[in-house]
């Protein structure tokens, strides 16, 4: 009867052990590629941030105050977008999480983008604005909207095209916050239409179903990073 106990814990054990075994994975990486080297004296990224002896680490390693300062909305998309991530605030490194201010002005647009690294939600502070997010092509690329007022709240899932655009008549301000420490910014019009070096226009007009000129036209467009 003993045997058949301890039979019956030993697969218990090995079931939990290979449980624990098949969930275990690597972090979601925070940055856009991270190249393997061997020889450490000629790294340059880490997934990540290399660590400051905690004996140095000061307060200010955890402050940040560029979000009280509004954004220059003066530009052809009429919002800015001020980041408070791992690169503003050296004490979110491995803290999976970071901050954003977005100020627009009358009609101003957040245009489509995604953050490959993040989930997003956002709080309106001021004003009136209408968000929105596009599903995968697996779900047909189902669109999700919604007209936001002050204090109302919306998440935006990670890795999805998603926008914001002012639809009152003063300026609006938002905080998102983000559920990585880097989160990344692709902004769809930018990175198709203003990639370095530009993507062949046969590429293009065959993708959007216009014509080669229209594509030339649109890549010598101006295109505004909003971060």
């Amino acid at each position: 009867m003993m045997k058949g106990v301890h039979f019956q814990l030993s697969i218990v054990a090995t079931l939990a052990l290979a449980t624990f075994l098949v969930s275990a994975s690597d972090p979601s990486p925070l940055q856009d590629f991270c190249v393997a080297i061997n020889n450490t004296e000629s790294a340059v990224f880490v997934n990540g941030k290399f660590c400051k002896d905690p004996k140095f680490v000061t307060a200010n390693d955890f402050f940040f105050s560029g979000l009280r300062i509004p954004g220059n909305t003066s530009n052809p998309v009429g919002s800015f977008v001020t980041p408070a991530n791992v690169e503003q605030i050296a004490g979110l490194n491995t803290l999976g999480i970071s901050l954003a201010r977005i100020d627009f002005a009358p009609n101003g647009l957040n245009p489509p983008h995604t953050h490959p690294r993040g989930t997003e939600f956002l709080i309106v502070l001021e004003g009136t604005l209408y968000v929105g997010f596009v599903t995968s092509n697996g779900d047909n690329n189902r669109l999700f909207t919604k007209v936001l007022n002050k204090g109302d709240v919306f998440v935006f899932p990670v890795g999805l095209i998603h926008f914001q655009l002012n639809v009152g008549h003063v300026n609006a301000l938002a905080v998102a916050g983000l559920s990585s420490q880097n989160p990344g910014v692709i902004t769809i019009a930018n990175a198709v239409f203003g990639s370095n070096p530009p993507i062949n226009p046969d590429v293009l007009a065959k993708a959007f179903q216009i014509d080669d000129k229209e594509v030339e036209y649109l890549q010598k467009q101006f295109w505004y990073n909003n971060n």
